[in-house]
């Protein structure tokens, strides 16, 4: 069989480097100006103003927004006689931050219609994935690479093309799909349907900016204070550092003099502090004890509502001492501006706030309710009764968003067991299945129940005589029930399966045999006792001993018992 060609060249036939990957929880995107009368001097002109309108769009709407991890950021790149803008970002565990990027950049295809936007992450074509039941079916993961654009706020997929007039479908490159856009941009598919099902997540914007962060009352030393008011983005970093905390990363924390500490347990001010709300719960949710430079002197808060909020802000400025202590963070640039403010105070060019400053500050609590799961709700949700109760008095779980994500996966997973007409590769995929589970008569040919629906054969199947044979085969259980669970089996199935459970039941007991006649060896020879066995001197060395010999009060003689 010959080997299929994979595009890649070795060195000598054009080696261009080894296939990147991308890695998980990142997501890429590359915006491209595309117009035949522009030069590259015109085309970099353009994507500055490009640049200059992300900032812009970024500052309307993302002015109290917490990303996770990685920001959005666009960079001018030279690449192959092309300059485009590319950008890559880790949203980590918030999944959100990665249709946030998506709607940014349907919201600048939209203002620059010569801009074409491609945007993938570690999964490829995600936005394919979203809109996988409205696909056609020839547009699968083979072949959906560099096939998928944005542009005017459109989603808009390469045709299909055949390989050298063969059967097979031929996949692109960015070469390939930069020359189609140049020539035969209007040729373009464009799929209603499949673009409502990518953009889906998309409808809720841009609301979701501000309901994605989560303000809550902390009580935190000034300094740290002080820095979370210049730039509240801040928390995610140690909210992280603390989440993934190691023994490592504790050691700054045990140590008894506080003087050693960046923000030590004193002068402690209590202050609105924001979160991305995964990072409120991964902080919320996590048992942690008090370092020893905590304990001493804490009081206990009079009400529940002030425990918590001290208990978050240990958590928080402990997260802070592990990030700026960390070796592995010094090149973090949210660590370097850190490390700026705090010697600014030091060196006495700035001044902490006063308490009088502070009580000026915004002072936001918001309602942790979305934290707690109903399940009562949750099932009504799965079984598509969550709407039944107008929303904003009690009804369903989580939020709007958290409902219609769950009752669409439902719809979909509904929709994929109900469909007679599912894609080929199922259908064999079932057909192998059902091969497998049918059982041949003694002349070779299937047989099926024939009073069956759908002529399907019905399973018999008791879990009781299964569990028993089980037993008697792994040695659990006496002799005798073996025999009892061969003789029911023998009365109630067939001929043809009977005589392969006996042989089953042979096998194991030949197998049962040959384990205790290896294991009365090793206890022979002392193999398995943990200790030497203390051995009567007055027992010839060429006679066995009259009794076993005890090891710890264990018995390393053979187990009457057991059938030898």
């Amino acid at each position: 069989m010959a080997d299929q060609p994979d595009g890649f060249k070795w060195f000598g036939e054009g080696f261009d480097g080894f296939p990147k990957i991308l890695p998980d929880d990142c997501v890429q995107y590359t915006v491209y100006i595309i117009d035949s009368r522009l030069n590259d001097f015109n085309v970099r002109e353009q994507l500055r103003k490009v640049q200059a309108a992300t900032n812009a769009l970024c500052k309307n709407l993302l002015k109290d927004f917490i990303w996770q991890r990685d920001g959005f950021g666009l960079e001018m790149v030279q690449q192959k006689g092309h300059s485009f803008l590319q950008g890559r970002s880790n949203y980590g565990d918030s999944v959100e931050d990665e249709w946030l990027i998506v709607y940014l950049l349907r919201e600048l295809s939209r203002q620059f219609p010569q801009c074409w936007v491609r945007v993938f992450d570690s999964d490829g074509e995600f936005l394919l994935i979203e809109a996988a039941d409205a696909l056609p079916r020839w547009l699968n993961p083979e072949v959906a690479e560099n096939r998928v654009w944005i542009n005017s706020g459109k989603l808009l997929i390469v045709p299909k093309a055949r390989a050298n007039g063969q059967g097979r479908l031929e996949a692109l490159n960015v070469d390939d799909a930069l020359a189609f856009i140049q020539t035969r941009a209007s040729e373009f598919l464009h799929f209603p349907s499949m673009e409502s099902e990518a953009f889906y997540r998309l409808q809720k914007y841009p609301g979701q900016i501000k309901s994605s962060v989560h303000h809550a009352i902390v009580t935190i030393p000034r300094k740290l204070a002080y820095v979370l008011h210049e730039a509240a983005a801040y928390i995610s970093q140690a909210v992280e550092a603390f989440y993934l905390r190691d023994p490592i990363a504790l050691r700054p924390l045990q140590a008894r003099d506080r003087s050693r500490l960046l923000f030590p347990p004193e002068d402690f001010v209590t202050v609105s502090v924001s979160f991305t709300k995964v990072g409120y719960a991964q902080l919320r949710g996590q048992d942690y004890q008090a370092p020893v430079s905590w304990t001493a002197g804490r009081a206990k808060a009079p009400d529940m509502q002030g425990q918590t909020g001290r208990e978050m802000g240990m958590k928080i400025t402990c997260g802070f001492e592990m990030l700026l202590s960390d070796p592995h963070n010094v090149d973090k640039k949210s660590v370097r501006e850190i490390k700026l403010l705090l010697e600014d105070l030091d060196a006495g060019e700035e001044q902490l706030p006063s308490d009088d400053g502070i009580s000026r500050w915004e002072y936001t609590q918001d309602d942790e309710s979305w934290l707690d799961i109903n399940f009562e709700d949750f099932d009504k949700e799965l079984s598509g009764r969550g709407d039944q109760t107008p929303l904003g008095q009690g009804a369903g779980f989580g939020d709007r968003t958290a409902q219609d994500s769950l009752r669409k996966m439902v719809a979909r997973f509904e929709k994929f067991l109900n469909d007679d007409d599912g894609p080929a590769e199922d259908a064999e995929f079932l057909d192998d299945m059902d091969n497998d589970d049918d059982s041949n008569s003694a002349d070779g040919t299937a047989t099926h129940d024939g009073n069956s629906e759908h002529g399907e054969k019905e399973i018999d199947f008791d879990e009781d005589r299964f569990a028993s044979m089980m037993s008697d085969m792994m040695g659990l259980a006496p002799s005798m029930a073996l025999d009892t669970a061969t003789n029911e089996v023998h009365a109630a199935r067939p001929a043809a399966v009977v005589e392969e459970d006996d042989a089953i039941l042979d096998e194991g007991k030949e197998i049962r045999s040959v384990m205790d006649g290896m294991e009365a060896e090793l206890r022979q020879a002392g193999a398995l006792s943990l200790d030497p066995p203390t051995i009567d001197k007055t027992v010839s060395g060429n006679d066995p001993p009259s009794s076993p010999v005890s090891v710890s009060g264990v018995s390393t003689g053979p187990n009457p018992s057991q059938p030898r």
